[in-house]
């Protein structure tokens, strides 16, 4: 007895973490930062740490009425009906809930390359096929319509991610609006504003309910999480904000209680805690900002809280940083073998992901590769 073919499903790379470098090189965590994964720099709201030992008496209950008074909070914030929120077990949940309630066999979904594999992952899971439109690095990877128009072929389901990762690009609304006229009438059009509270830009969800002088849709659904801006990437809670005419399609395809108890409590905290939601967009702002005018190479405007740079050689740039201290992401796995992603910390992180980088690429020898003691000591700046 084997599993069924899986031979074109590829594994998600996910980010290393501290614990793991450390045990690998044989060192002290302590030793090390890691910007690789875009996590909150300031952890949690302190309201929802509490939330989180307030629920834990409660668990051996199902979430019932925990997720009626999320769903309740975040219809309240985006001012849409209750139904329209389709609570999930992060992003990834809404990414699944959405191909189950679109996709059938051989229909195919229309996903950015670079971009978060996720999207194609979960496609395939559910029997769908997966169609590619390029963002493109000559463009400084700017977002238009007719981008993917031009890759476009009648698909069931067409991603955009705004801001988008990794390079941190967005897609204007009046292109959103652009792409959504210009696409059949049975193409959904997700956009996945996973980073969008560090944009200066309104959400899609404007599009979806006709306002700010657009025309309701019944062809976009936007999606969003709680892992970033309010620091709960560990509790695995997001959601997507679907069309009215939606509503029905998440009781037939929704997990049970999805979204556990002290998911749903934690995110309630966070929402009310909107200090640190803005102590946090400012600091990547400000992050962003710093990295874009003190590395000794090419960083990309960014609206999501992290930056891409051109170094050159990402293996060897963020294989040589991290034996400095400093975790950052290699985006070979995205496509990009000459760039490398930083996640925008605090202003200690922040300088220190600086330092090192800049040292990394003034190390290297004229192949490319680190010329430096392979005994060289972490930096304490």
């Amino acid at each position: 007895m084997q599993p069924r073919d899986l031979s074109d499903h590829v594994a998600y790379e996910a980010g290393r973490g501290i614990e793991e470098v450390a045990r690998e090189l044989g060192r002290d965590p302590s030793e090390f930062v890691k910007l690789a994964s875009n996590e909150n720099p300031h952890g949690p709201s302190p309201a929802a740490a509490v939330a989180l030992r307030d629920a834990a008496s409660s668990v051996s209950s199902y979430p019932k009425a925990a997720h009626a008074d999320l769903t309740a909070a975040v219809a309240d914030r985006w001012n849409v009906d209750d139904q329209q929120v389709w609570l999930a077990n992060g992003g990834d949940g809404a990414i699944d809930y959405l191909h189950r309630a679109t996709l059938d066999p051989s229909d195919t979904v229309c996903v950015p390359t670079p971009g978060f594999a996720y999207y194609g992952m979960s496609a395939r899971y559910h029997h769908g096929e997966v169609r590619e439109y390029a963002i493109e690095r000559e463009d400084d990877f700017a977002q238009t319509a007719e981008g993917v128009l031009d890759s476009y072929d009648g698909d069931r389901v067409v991603w955009v991610t705004s801001p988008h990762n990794p390079t941190g690009s967005t897609m204007p609304l009046s292109e959103i609006e652009r792409l959504a006229d210009e696409t059949d009438d049975e193409t959904l059009l997700v956009v996945d504003e996973a980073y969008g509270e560090f944009a200066d830009r309104d959400s899609a969800v404007a599009l979806i309910e006709g306002r700010e002088g657009y025309d309701a849709r019944d062809d976009i659904a936007v999606l969003r999480t709680f892992s970033k801006a309010y620091g709960l990437a560990g509790v695995r809670l997001g959601y997507a904000v679907v069309p009215g005419e939606w509503s029905e399609a998440y009781a037939r395809v929704n997990t049970p209680f999805a979204a556990s108890e002290l998911a749903c409590r934690a995110g309630l905290a966070a929402m009310d805690d909107e200090e640190h939601v803005e102590r946090t967009v400012e600091t990547a702002r400000e992050s962003r900002k710093h990295m874009r005018d003190a590395i000794d190479a090419h960083v990309w405007e960014s609206e999501g809280n992290f930056v891409l740079v051109d170094v050159g050689d990402a293996s060897a740039v963020a294989e040589e940083m991290q034996r400095r201290g400093v975790i950052v992401r290699d985006c070979s796995s995205f496509g990009l073998p000459a760039c490398i992603r930083i996640t925008c910390g605090t202003d200690e992180e922040t300088e220190r992901a600086v330092e090192t980088v800049n040292d990394v690429l003034a190390d290297l020898d004229a192949d490319g590769e680190p010329a430096m003691d392979s005994e060289a000591e972490v930096s304490d700046t």
